[in-house]
């Protein structure tokens, strides 16, 4: 008799373990994207023709989850510092965060001045997606901006004649597949000299990938263990029945 009990108890986890599995077990989805860099531009340069450089210092949330370069230069047009970029997923919340900084900025670029550190970020998380920026020391001539700029703030230099610089501070841009990307600063340069684009510190995030199901990976062992748990419970609730 007390066999033929064990032998239903055993039965009877292996069904909560079932139960738990199935009932728990949506559709696979993709994991979270996230990427970021610190530098990026392209101009045409009156005398050099179309100059590309960059992505410099890039991650992504599929590898280099981090990057590092020592510093960047565009001859004529800036120099940096330490640039330095980051990309991670939490593959069990689903949630993902980028980020990338640049230091010690000097924009060459009719002489516009410098900024101490440029910083983008982005989180993606089940609630949606967020982006900021950071910055620090910025010393622009004839631009005022501040250290946490609201999103999309441009401001436009007028140099004269017919040059405009057009800079964009924490630039951003919902895309269609759901994901936001944040330029912290966004240089577009109008000029006799040079036309283009500079984007400094850029984060993407998003969406976010769904939490991870109780019936795979970390989720797996778990349901498999309250399961296990709940067998000892049953076997001696089993014993203490009169028998027949």
């Amino acid at each position: 008799m007390h066999n033929r009990m064990a032998r239903r108890a055993g039965l009877l986890g292996l069904a909560v373990a079932a139960a738990l599995i199935a009932g728990a077990a949506p559709a696979a989805a993709a994991p979270g994207d996230g990427s970021a860099f610190a530098l990026d531009a392209e101009l045409t340069l009156a005398g050099t023709g179309v100059v590309r450089v960059g992505p410099i210092s890039p991650s992504h949330t599929d590898g280099p989850r981090q990057a590092s370069v020592a510093t960047a230069e565009i001859p004529g047009v800036l120099t940096t510092g330490l640039l330095t970029s980051a990309a991670e997923l939490d593959e069990e919340t689903g949630v993902v965060h980028a980020e990338a900084a640049t230091a010690d900025v000097e924009l060459l670029l009719a002489r516009l001045g410098s900024i101490g550190l440029v910083q983008a970020f982005c989180d993606a998380t089940q609630s949606g997606v967020q982006g900021s920026t950071v910055l620090a020391d910025v010393r622009l001539a004839g631009v005022e901006v501040a250290a946490e700029p609201g999103p999309n703030t441009v401001v436009e230099v007028d140099l004269g004649l017919t040059d405009l610089v057009t800079i964009i501070f924490n630039e951003q841009i919902r895309n269609k597949d759901g994901s936001l990307t944040v330029n912290a600063v966004h240089v577009k340069a109008d000029l006799l000299v040079a036309t283009g684009d500079i984007v400094i510190s850029q984060a993407r995030c998003g969406p976010a990938a769904p939490p991870i199901p109780l019936a795979s990976g970390a989720g797996l062992w778990l349901g498999l263990g309250v399961a296990a748990a709940a067998v000892p419970f049953w076997i001696a609730v089993l014993r203490k029945r009169p028998t027949d």
